[in-house]
């Protein structure tokens, strides 16, 4: 029923979002415009308009809806995996390594012109997540030094990127890096969203096929050994997806913070902890949420825009505190 009912709000929230905009397009006009382009009819916008609703809103809007759900089913796994109610989709360090890589585009001009900054962050996020892999072995392979070691290469990579902006770049070059890394939807395209859905889907095929598996991780490694679980091959397997998807995600949207830390918990709310009903509610309550907040940020101000992270922050803070004050009354 959750499921079900989220998916037809979400499809509401997408449908109604992508008529939003400054340029003065009616609704109806910018649904004949995406029935057209489903083959379901004719278009009666001109070639200009068109462009706006087909290659800039509706590409935008649909990123959104994957960068919401992928953050927030990353967050529920990892606080899952860890047990730990703080755990999100960046506590490994793939969001800093993203910036790095997205910053030695950008500045340095890695590349000579010819690497994309999607790609240099994907590559920072993959870099980052094999030292925390390398890290962790080295030290014994608990899920407490998995944590250590994303710690130490989160605060590696930002020093990095720090340094990097303040040697290297200039105050346009600056201020064009801190909106990506403060989380901007702004290079949305139909590549994009062909990506980080098609990462998403594989993603969450292999979440909810280990979420009985989610299930035992949540009273223990031990405890889940005792049922049978091949603890540390489940825990490499789901610490890689979700890796990979975060820095997908990061990689075309930079870091959106707080979606995978608050949402995993107010879906609890309403599903409880079995993850094979609370993996697809937290998708869709994640996509409807910044499908939203994305709005909320490019128009609030128009004609200025808000990074997303930084509307994404501001109300999931309360938002947290709220969850933080609920738990502790019901303790």
């Amino acid at each position: 029923m959750l499921t079900a009912a989220g998916t037809a709000v979400l499809a509401v929230s997408v449908a109604l979002a992508v008529t939003v905009g400054p340029a003065d397009i009616s609704p109806s006009d910018v649904w004949a415009s995406l029935a057209a382009h489903l083959g379901l009819g004719h278009g009666t916008l001109t070639p200009l308009r068109d462009g706006i609703v087909w290659d800039l809103r509706m590409p935008r809007t649909l990123l959104a809806a994957v960068c919401g759900a992928g953050l927030a089913l990353c967050g529920a796994v990892m606080q899952s995996l860890l047990r730990n109610p703080l755990a999100d989709p960046f506590v490994l360090g793939v969001s800093s390594g993203a910036s790095t890589g997205a910053v030695a585009v950008i500045v340095l001009g890695v590349g000579g012109g010819a690497v994309p900054l999607s790609v240099g962050a994907f590559a920072g996020a993959l870099l980052a997540f094999a030292l925390v892999l390398l890290l962790s072995h080295s030290l014994g392979a608990s899920m407490d030094r998995v944590v250590l070691s994303g710690v130490a290469a989160m605060q590696l990579f930002s020093a990095l990127t720090s340094l990097t902006v303040l040697t290297s770049a200039d105050a346009e070059t600056t201020r064009g890096v801190m909106f990506w890394l403060l989380g901007s939807l702004t290079g949305a395209d139909w590549t994009a969203v062909v990506l980080c859905a098609a990462v998403l889907a594989v993603v969450l095929a292999v979440c909810l096929l280990n979420s009985a598996t989610l299930d035992a991780f949540t009273f223990g490694e031990e405890a889940a050994a005792a049922l049978g679980v091949r603890v540390a091959r489940t825990r490499l397997v789901l610490l890689c997806a979700t890796a990979l998807l975060t820095a997908a995600l990061v990689s075309c949207a930079g870091a959106i913070g707080f979606v995978g830390l608050v949402l995993p918990h107010a879906t609890r709310a309403l599903t409880g902890t079995a993850h094979a009903r609370l993996l697809p509610v937290t998708v869709l309550t994640g996509a409807v949420f910044l499908v939203w907040v994305d709005t909320l940020a490019r128009t609030v101000l128009d004609p200025r825009e808000i990074p997303v992270g930084v509307v994404t922050s501001l109300i999931g803070v309360p938002a947290f505190v709220a969850v933080l004050y609920r738990g502790r009354r019901r303790a």
